[in-house]
């Protein structure tokens, strides 16, 4: 199997020549750890085994993400007729993304790091080969099978880091003050207070907002606490999880939401957008008011955006092009008038503070942004 070339084009793609990750992903078998996964099919997924290595190899050296987990459906499990129609719950995330945020984690080779989403192991495999040793690597994923998988297929590639089955956000098997950085493969809501207690004085911490994609990094005071600031880059994660898949979606608002008159029916002084694709103002929204799920859809010029809170608030907006949107809304917040401040801020200050924010962290986690004179406690 020729994976070597495609391993070399990928390196050229993510990194710099200069860069010390250059060589490593030309040189790590990332096809390894990706035997089968799930592509988008329609309103579900569709499971992909590769019949060959002209269509394995492309794939898994490609600088994206490959979907390996729906639900509680690991592609190594699955069936071929079986179409999952879940959230996604694991995937090998885009090797750029991994690179940067180790990158942020600003790495030493003597460093020891505790990289939180083992997920498919590729990312844990970069991080084990750029520090001076493997074992100054400790991996968690709270699911088993993701665990005993990537120990497996680390060790098929002569690496054998510390891979562990933990719930990241309760207590950590590690001593603490023991570990110089942490990177998060997946999103928090706030800091942890086992990381805080894991990481060492001055040691650097590097994750993501859930719901946002804001990119945090933090260094440990000697109080226990954390300061730090999110960066201008953007990244985004699936958010952590406890069990075994997460909790139930808002489908069925979502659909009252699309169908039902609003208790109060208005015009929207700003034309409809696709909040999820703009990434500062969802994020803005997200910290603003937290839970909130959406949905959009566009048929010609008709564009219609939905959203749906777990306190059982929902907002529809419809409007032709541009134009002024006719808004329902029902429940005891009015989503889409939370959403009007926000952008009404934007065009007021020609910015959103939560890019660029200071990041503050106590002891116990709590963790507020603030910028000028904008703050918010998550």
């Amino acid at each position: 199997m020729n994976w070597q070339h495609h391993a070399e084009a990928l390196a050229e793609a993510v990194a710099h020549r200069s860069s010390r990750w250059h060589p490593l992903v030309a040189t790590t078998p990332r096809h390894i750890f990706i035997p089968r996964w799930w592509e988008r099919d329609g309103d579900g997924y569709a499971l992909h085994v590769p019949q060959n290595d002209e269509e394995w190899l492309p794939a898994t050296y490609a600088d994206k993400s490959l979907v390996t987990r729906v639900g509680p459906l690991h592609a190594d499990h699955a069936k071929p007729d079986e179409h999952p129609t879940g959230r996604p719950t694991s995937s090998a995330t885009l090797p750029s993304l991994v690179i940067n945020m180790h990158r942020h984690a600003c790495l030493d080779p003597a460093d020891s790091l505790l990289y939180i989403g083992t997920g498919s192991g590729y990312g844990t495999a970069l991080a084990a080969r750029y520090l001076a040793h493997p074992e100054q690597v400790t991996s968690v994923d709270v699911d088993p099978y993701l665990v005993a998988a990537a120990r497996d297929r680390l060790d098929a590639t002569g690496l054998q880091p510390h891979v562990m089955t933990v719930d990241a956000t309760g207590p950590l098997p590690l001593k603490a003050g023991s570990v110089d950085r942490i990177v998060s493969m997946v999103s928090v809501r706030t800091i942890p207070p086992s990381w805080l207690d894991a990481l060492c004085p001055g040691g650097r911490l590097v994750t993501t907002i859930a719901g946002t994609s804001l990119l945090v990094t933090a260094e440990k005071n000697p109080d226990g606490g954390a300061t730090g600031r999110v960066q201008w880059d953007r990244a985004g994660f699936m958010p952590v999880r406890h069990g075994d898949d997460y909790p139930p979606g808002l489908n069925a608002l979502l659909h009252t939401a699309e169908q039902q008159e609003g208790e109060d029916v208005t015009t929207g002084p700003y034309p409809v957008v696709d909040v999820e694709q703009a990434w500062d103002l969802d994020s803005m929204l997200s910290v603003t008011a937290p839970g909130i799920v959406h949905r959009y859809r566009q048929d010609g010029e008709q564009r219609t955006a939905i959203m749906a809170h777990p306190d059982g608030s929902w907002a529809r907006a419809t409007a032709t092009g541009a134009g002024r949107p006719t808004v329902h809304q029902g429940g005891p917040r009015r989503l889409w008038n939370i959403l009007d401040e926000v952008r009404a801020y934007w065009l007021s200050n020609g910015e959103l503070p939560v890019r660029g924010a200071r990041v503050l962290v106590n002891a116990e986690g709590r963790t507020i942004l603030a910028r000028g004179g904008w703050h918010v406690k998550l």
